[in-house]
């Protein structure tokens, strides 16, 4: 990045940061509600530097992850923190959105997604496993269990075409 992205960034990042000490300051919201915020402009920052220069992906996986748990944060911040005890599988989900940003926008890079979609999973399995259904959740792992095996099956009687 050259030092006029690096001027433009700063400065986005500090008319962000302003605004919001001044909003905390003339209105009823304070930090304690829009602290939340800070990371989710640095995640949006990282995404906006990979806009500015698409050749460079590194920033994708750092802002899709901090957008997620920025999210995560206001939705405690604003229902209660009690609600952590369910959601953090959040926290695992967050890079996934990461992965699948790198593959999507930047080089397909199969690992990527690979990474993605397990980091994806897990985070959901544990999410269902916390949720009322949670009981229920190794049908889930029977079920995928059952299309792998039938997928694996599928595939040797093709080749033995």
């Amino acid at each position: 990045m050259n030092r006029s992205r690096d001027t433009f960034a700063w400065g986005v990042f500090l008319v962000i940061t302003g605004t919001l000490f001044l909003i905390s300051s003339l209105s009823s919201y304070s930090l304690e509600v829009l602290w939340p915020l800070f990371p989710l402009a640095i995640g949006i920052g990282f995404i906006i530097k990979y806009f500015f220069n698409r050749k460079s992906s590194s920033g994708l996986m750092p802002g899709f992850t901090l957008v997620v748990i920025s999210l995560l944060l206001f939705y405690c911040n604003t229902y209660g923190w009690d609600r952590m005890e369910m959601l953090w599988p959040v926290f695992i989900i967050a890079p996934a959105a990461g992965f699948f940003a790198l593959y999507f926008l930047g080089n397909r890079e199969r690992s990527h997604l690979v990474s993605g979609i397990v980091l994806f999973v897990i985070g959901l399995l544990f999410l269902v496993a916390n949720s009322e259904m949670g009981q229920y959740w190794p049908v889930i792992l029977i079920i995928v269990g059952i299309l792998l095996i039938a997928s694996n099956w599928k595939v040797k009687v093709n080749e033995n075409k």
